[in-house]
């Protein structure tokens, strides 16, 4: 599978033959989707049709049209992904609703899933999304980073803070758009250079912004929103630090 060796031995074969996957798959009381693709040579049609036809209801089979066996095409694995996020939902407990619903105001709530190292649920009144770190730190890359979400919030506040004033001010700003970097760097002040003209003392955390204004807007409108910019407040938390109180819950 996927061009990788796998050694079978006969020990293997003759255990399954002692089960039956018909049997135990007609045993089973939760709902069952199936997704296959008409052209995998991996697993043939004939064994999906054996595992739909033996299953109870509630089951499901969605036919993937053109995908191989292991969804290398991005858009055949987003498919899937959809698929499979919209058929799930209909089954899950509603447990979880009725939790969110006393989630308290004003808090940002987080939980580790238990899925890779890193991995955790963030909610946000009804909203609900992944956090977690890139695969080469060890995560699985299932969401964005604690620091791209703070890039995220001061990129959004940003947009939101110089559309506010554009509006007020009746300035034709057709669209913002902005991107946002996080990285660190030693300061650039005199005082932390040393005698051999190396940078000293620790990193800096550093935001990097870039703002494209769209519409009939002359220099001088351009330049005042980029002054603007400067002002929302997720900017100036950042500039000014924040204190960060700490409790343990029981």
């Amino acid at each position: 599978m996927g061009q990788r060796p796998f050694v079978i031995r006969r020990q293997f074969l003759e255990d399954l033959e002692k089960h039956s996957l018909e049997e135990i798959i007609g045993k089973q009381k939760y709902a069952l989707l199936v997704l296959h693709s008409p052209i995998d040579d991996t697993v043939g049609i004939e064994n999906a049709t054996a595992i739909f036809t033996a299953a109870r209801h509630p089951k499901s089979f969605v036919s993937l049209d053109q995908a191989d066996h292991l969804l290398t095409s991005k858009k055949d694995a987003a498919y899937v992904a959809s698929v499979i996020g919209s058929w799930a939902s209909h089954y899950i407990d509603d447990a979880e609703s009725l939790e969110e619903e006393e989630t308290e105001t004003g808090f940002v709530e987080l939980k580790e899933t238990g899925l890779g190292r890193f991995q955790n649920t963030v909610r946000v009144g009804p909203h609900k999304m992944l956090a977690d770190e890139p695969t080469d730190v060890g995560g699985l890359g299932s969401g964005p980073s604690p620091y791209e979400f703070l890039s995220t919030a001061l990129g959004a506040c940003t947009n939101m803070t110089v559309r506010m004033y554009a509006d007020r001010k009746k300035i034709p700003l057709e669209r913002v758009s902005i991107r946002v970097r996080h990285f660190k760097a030693h300061a650039t002040d005199t005082d932390a250079i040393t005698d051999d003209g190396k940078p000293d003392g620790p990193k800096l955390d550093h935001f990097e912004r870039e703002i494209r204004f769209e519409g009939a807007l002359d220099a001088q409108t351009r330049d005042r929103l980029l002054e603007i910019a400067d002002k929302c407040p997720v900017h100036r938390t950042l500039e000014a630090g924040a204190k960060v109180l700490t409790n343990e819950l029981e």
